[in-house]
């Protein structure tokens, strides 16, 4: 009997035929060989083997990748393959395998993408998801309501102790909610993990004293897996309240396997993951990765930023925060981390396509760059949110403020720009 429970997967693929194509695929990832072989009865395929359950031609086009021959054109099709649970099992190395292994390399293909991820309630069920998320997040916070806002240690390496105190002091002093170390600075011997995570602790004590409320460290603990609980401990000791972890490069098991000891949010970075993801004909899109490190127990994840330095659209980004926020099953939600050249401009245009202010807003220079100084940056960022939120245009919003006395607001949009 087939297991009705399935993982359904959708592709983008291109090939010569793309119906043998697709079944190829689905072969190669389940049952199936090059040839059909002796072992693989009928009864074996019915149960364990993979199906094309949806094909949709797309058209004639340029092949996206290259391979064994040229061929002048292939068709594109979008396909749905369906995996047996019983197959699969539960384990996200052996999900991701199946779903995203050696398929990309089949030669008959001229574009491969996993473009969406279903799995079944038995399957989501079987792991722990986030355990801080939005809620939790704002808990450690002191109840901290609207956009969340946070920021990055720059320069990103090269400070030694006392420079990276001082960058540190002013930003927790700032009021900021959360600072995070850089995806490079992990455990160098000028400025090793344990003095960092030392040196964050004591400064947000000390800002605690005066503001009252404890910012979060995001410690990057990326590194050897060896020793990754022994990074853990030390930052949690310390007091930084938060640990990050760059996801691609450290893979979903050793997120998963944070999650199984971490006492405090786990900060997920997406360094390296537009590798997989940034050609259209090739990888995995955001929309079908992050169901996998939701899954694996991160409690924030990078989705870029509207207007953002990186090369995904506008559309592309609002796309990867609705996925976070969409629910999977009894999981409860990540916080959709938003960055790169994040300012006062960013806020109006995020909130009216996403609708809500369950977001951390990271702004390094749309911070740190403010004419008066960090604790000006985070304020201006702040009443940028409140406009958004409130519907007030953002230059009302900077000119009343003004004329109360408050020109934070009203600097930094002479700082950052036109209006979009």
């Amino acid at each position: 009997m087939r297991d009705p429970r399935r993982i359904r997967a959708t592709y983008l693929i291109e090939a010569t035929d793309v119906a043998r194509a697709a079944a190829l695929l689905a072969g190669e990832q389940s049952s199936g060989t090059f040839v059909r072989i002796a072992g693989e009865t009928d009864a074996l395929r019915q149960r364990h083997g993979a199906e094309v359950v949806s094909l949709e031609e797309l058209g004639r086009t340029a092949p996206s990748l290259p391979s064994r021959t040229s061929p002048e054109h292939v068709t594109a099709a979008r396909i749905v393959v369906e995996f047996p649970m019983e197959t699969v099992g539960t384990d996200l190395a052996t999900i991701q395998t199946t779903v995203a292994g050696n398929l990309f390399e089949l030669g008959e293909l001229f574009a491969c993408r996993l473009e969406a991820l279903e799995l079944p309630d038995e399957l989501v069920a079987a792991h722990a998801g986030p355990a801080f998320g939005v809620a939790g997040t704002r808990a450690l916070l002191g109840g901290a309501t609207g956009a969340m806002v946070g920021t990055i240690v720059k320069p990103n390496v090269g400070l030694d102790a006392d420079g990276f105190r001082t960058v540190v002091r002013a930003l927790v002093g700032a009021g900021i909610d959360l600072v995070k170390d850089d995806e490079l600075m992990t455990d160098p011997g000028y400025l090793p993990l344990a003095t960092r995570v030392a040196i964050a602790g004591e400064e947000i004590d000390r800002a605690a004293q005066v503001t009252g409320r404890r910012a979060l460290y995001a410690a990057n603990i990326t590194g050897d897996l060896a020793n990754l609980e022994r990074r853990h401990d030390l930052a949690v000791e310390a007091g930084t309240g938060c640990v990050m972890l760059a996801i691609p490069v450290m893979g979903v098991p050793s997120l998963e396997l944070l999650r199984t000891f971490a006492s405090v949010p786990i900060h997920g970075h997406r360094a390296g993951l537009a590798a997989s993801m940034r050609h259209p004909g090739l990888g995995v899109s955001y929309r079908a990765w992050q169901v996998l490190a939701r899954l694996a127990g991160a409690d924030h994840l990078h989705a870029s930023g509207l207007g953002s330095k990186f090369s995904e659209r506008d559309d592309e980004v609002v796309d990867s925060i609705r996925a976070l926020q969409a629910p999977l099953g009894a999981t409860i939600a990540p916080v959709p981390t938003l960055s790169s050249a994040q300012t006062v401009r960013s806020p109006h245009p995020t909130f009216a396509a996403i609708g809500n202010d369950d977001v951390l807003m990271l702004a390094g220079g749309g911070i740190i760059g403010h004419p008066d100084g960090p604790a000006a940056g985070v304020r201006s960022l702040r009443a940028a949110w409140e406009a958004a939120v409130s519907g007030e245009p953002l230059e009302a919003a900077g000119a009343r403020l003004a004329g109360a006395g408050d020109a934070t607001l009203a600097r930094a949009l002479g700082t950052f720009g036109a209006a979009a």
